[in-house]
């Protein structure tokens, strides 16, 4: 059988014509894609609480984390806030939601817990072991931690200790300058209203911002 060379010339000359398209579309810039890439995630920024930080009878956007966001937002830091607050939780349910919360991989942590412990008779070694877990395990993925203090029936200074322990920043109680003021709370005189999470988010921001790069939004 003679074989006829002419169509392999033209098989070969269409393979090379293909190649010559798929390396121009390969090496030309899409202009199609410009302007389409992903935005680079935020900075998580993570609230771990309870019912205060979850932002009890108040609108979603008017608890502290929400109205957190929105300074961050006018200051021109790229910050993403997530609320994990739940009203009622302990620090040992909050070590139920602490894998979630890791995975975020946040960069700043602020934990306000304590309150409810004490209200269910918890153990203040347990509450303890429980906290020192929180900020550890945060710290373990990289965040700065900031934490509450809070003075529990019988506990001293434990939070301050621990906070000291793990290299965290302690902060003032999260009710500091609401609690006491009873036209900054709830009727029933413990939880905040708009205008009390509105004191705390600015309580929060002078201990925030020197710990912030400022990455403003394009």
């Amino acid at each position: 059988m003679m074989w006829s060379w002419r169509p392999l010339v033209r098989t070969r000359r269409n393979v090379v014509a293909v190649l010559a398209v798929l390396t121009a579309v390969v090496v030309a810039p899409r202009r199609d894609l410009i302007g389409l890439q992903a935005e680079p995630e935020r900075p998580v920024i993570l609230a771990v609480g309870e019912s205060t930080t979850a932002g009890f009878g108040v609108a979603r956007e008017l608890s502290y984390p929400a109205q957190l966001q929105k300074a961050l937002d006018e200051r021109g830091f790229r910050y993403r806030v997530v609320n994990q607050g739940v009203s009622g939780s302990t620090t040992g349910a909050a070590l139920t939601r602490l894998t979630r919360g890791m995975g975020l991989l946040p960069k700043i942590v602020i934990i306000a817990l304590g309150g409810n412990d004490g209200g269910g008779r918890v153990p203040i070694a347990t509450t303890r072991a429980n906290l020192g877990k929180l900020i550890s395990m945060y710290k373990r993925v990289g965040a700065e931690v900031f934490v509450a203090d809070r003075r529990l029936p019988g506990g001293g200074d434990f939070v301050a200790e621990l906070a000291r322990e793990h290299h965290a920043v302690l902060m003032p109680p999260l009710l500091t300058g609401v609690s006491g003021h009873p036209e900054l709370l709830l009727s029933d005189g413990s939880h905040p209203n708009a205008e009390g999470y509105t004191i705390i988010v600015g309580n929060l921001l002078q201990i925030l911002e020197p710990h912030l790069t400022n990455t403003p939004i394009e």
